[in-house]
């Protein structure tokens, strides 16, 4: 099993959580809440994921036990920082760590559906209805957000102090798109994929 390590990511550059060099986790610290250790790698073909219902569970469990994580969170004021909890065939789990002023910028998870939950702070999340109509909703402290695949999004930190979310994604991350919001609604600007860009 490889231990976990630190990963920072670039302000507004990355999306979301990624490992660049590929680094998976087999399991995540001994007894963190909802999770169920896996064999590690990137899912296995034909396995089905799991519902954003219990994605939402299983990240509110994680973030419901900051004294199984809260050792590992770091804040960068350069950039957005996070960290994989947990590995498994048909999940895998996510830390964030935000100071004001740091977002993803618009992405969606590919195929994977996902779910996140504030640990702590609150965050700001951005979606774009039709016409380019954003709608904007804050997730406080104890809210948990689930959503299917291909979802977009943009989520921030709303707080004058530092957050932490935990993010649950089922089956784990392959590729990330970026989308830039223009006058005319969402472009897809990129496409970034795991193992080679995070």
């Amino acid at each position: 099993m490889t231990l976990l390590r630190d990963v920072p990511a670039p302000r507004r550059e990355r999306p979301g959580p990624g490992s660049p060099g590929g680094d998976d986790v087999a399991a995540g610290p001994p007894g963190l809440a909802g999770l169920r250790p896996g064999e590690g790698g990137r899912g296995r073909p034909g396995l089905a994921g799991l519902s954003p219902a219990r994605l939402g569970q299983i990240a509110g469990a994680a973030a419901a036990r900051p004294e199984r994580w809260s050792g590992l969170v770091r804040f960068d004021a350069g950039r957005r920082w996070f960290r994989r909890l947990a590995l498994a065939d048909d999940h895998e789990v996510w830390l964030l760590s935000w100071l004001p002023g740091q977002s993803t910028g618009f992405h969606d998870h590919g195929a994977a559906a996902g779910a996140f939950a504030v640990a702590l702070g609150q965050v700001r999340e951005r979606t774009v209805a039709g016409q380019g109509r954003v709608r904007e909703r804050t997730v406080a402290r104890g809210g948990i957000r689930s959503f299917g695949s291909q979802y977009v999004h943009d989520v921030a930190s709303a707080s004058a102090g530092p957050g932490i979310t935990v993010h649950a994604y089922s089956p784990p991350l392959t590729a990330m798109r970026r989308y830039e919001l223009t006058g005319s609604g969402l472009v897809h600007i990129a496409t970034e994929h795991a193992e080679r860009d995070w």
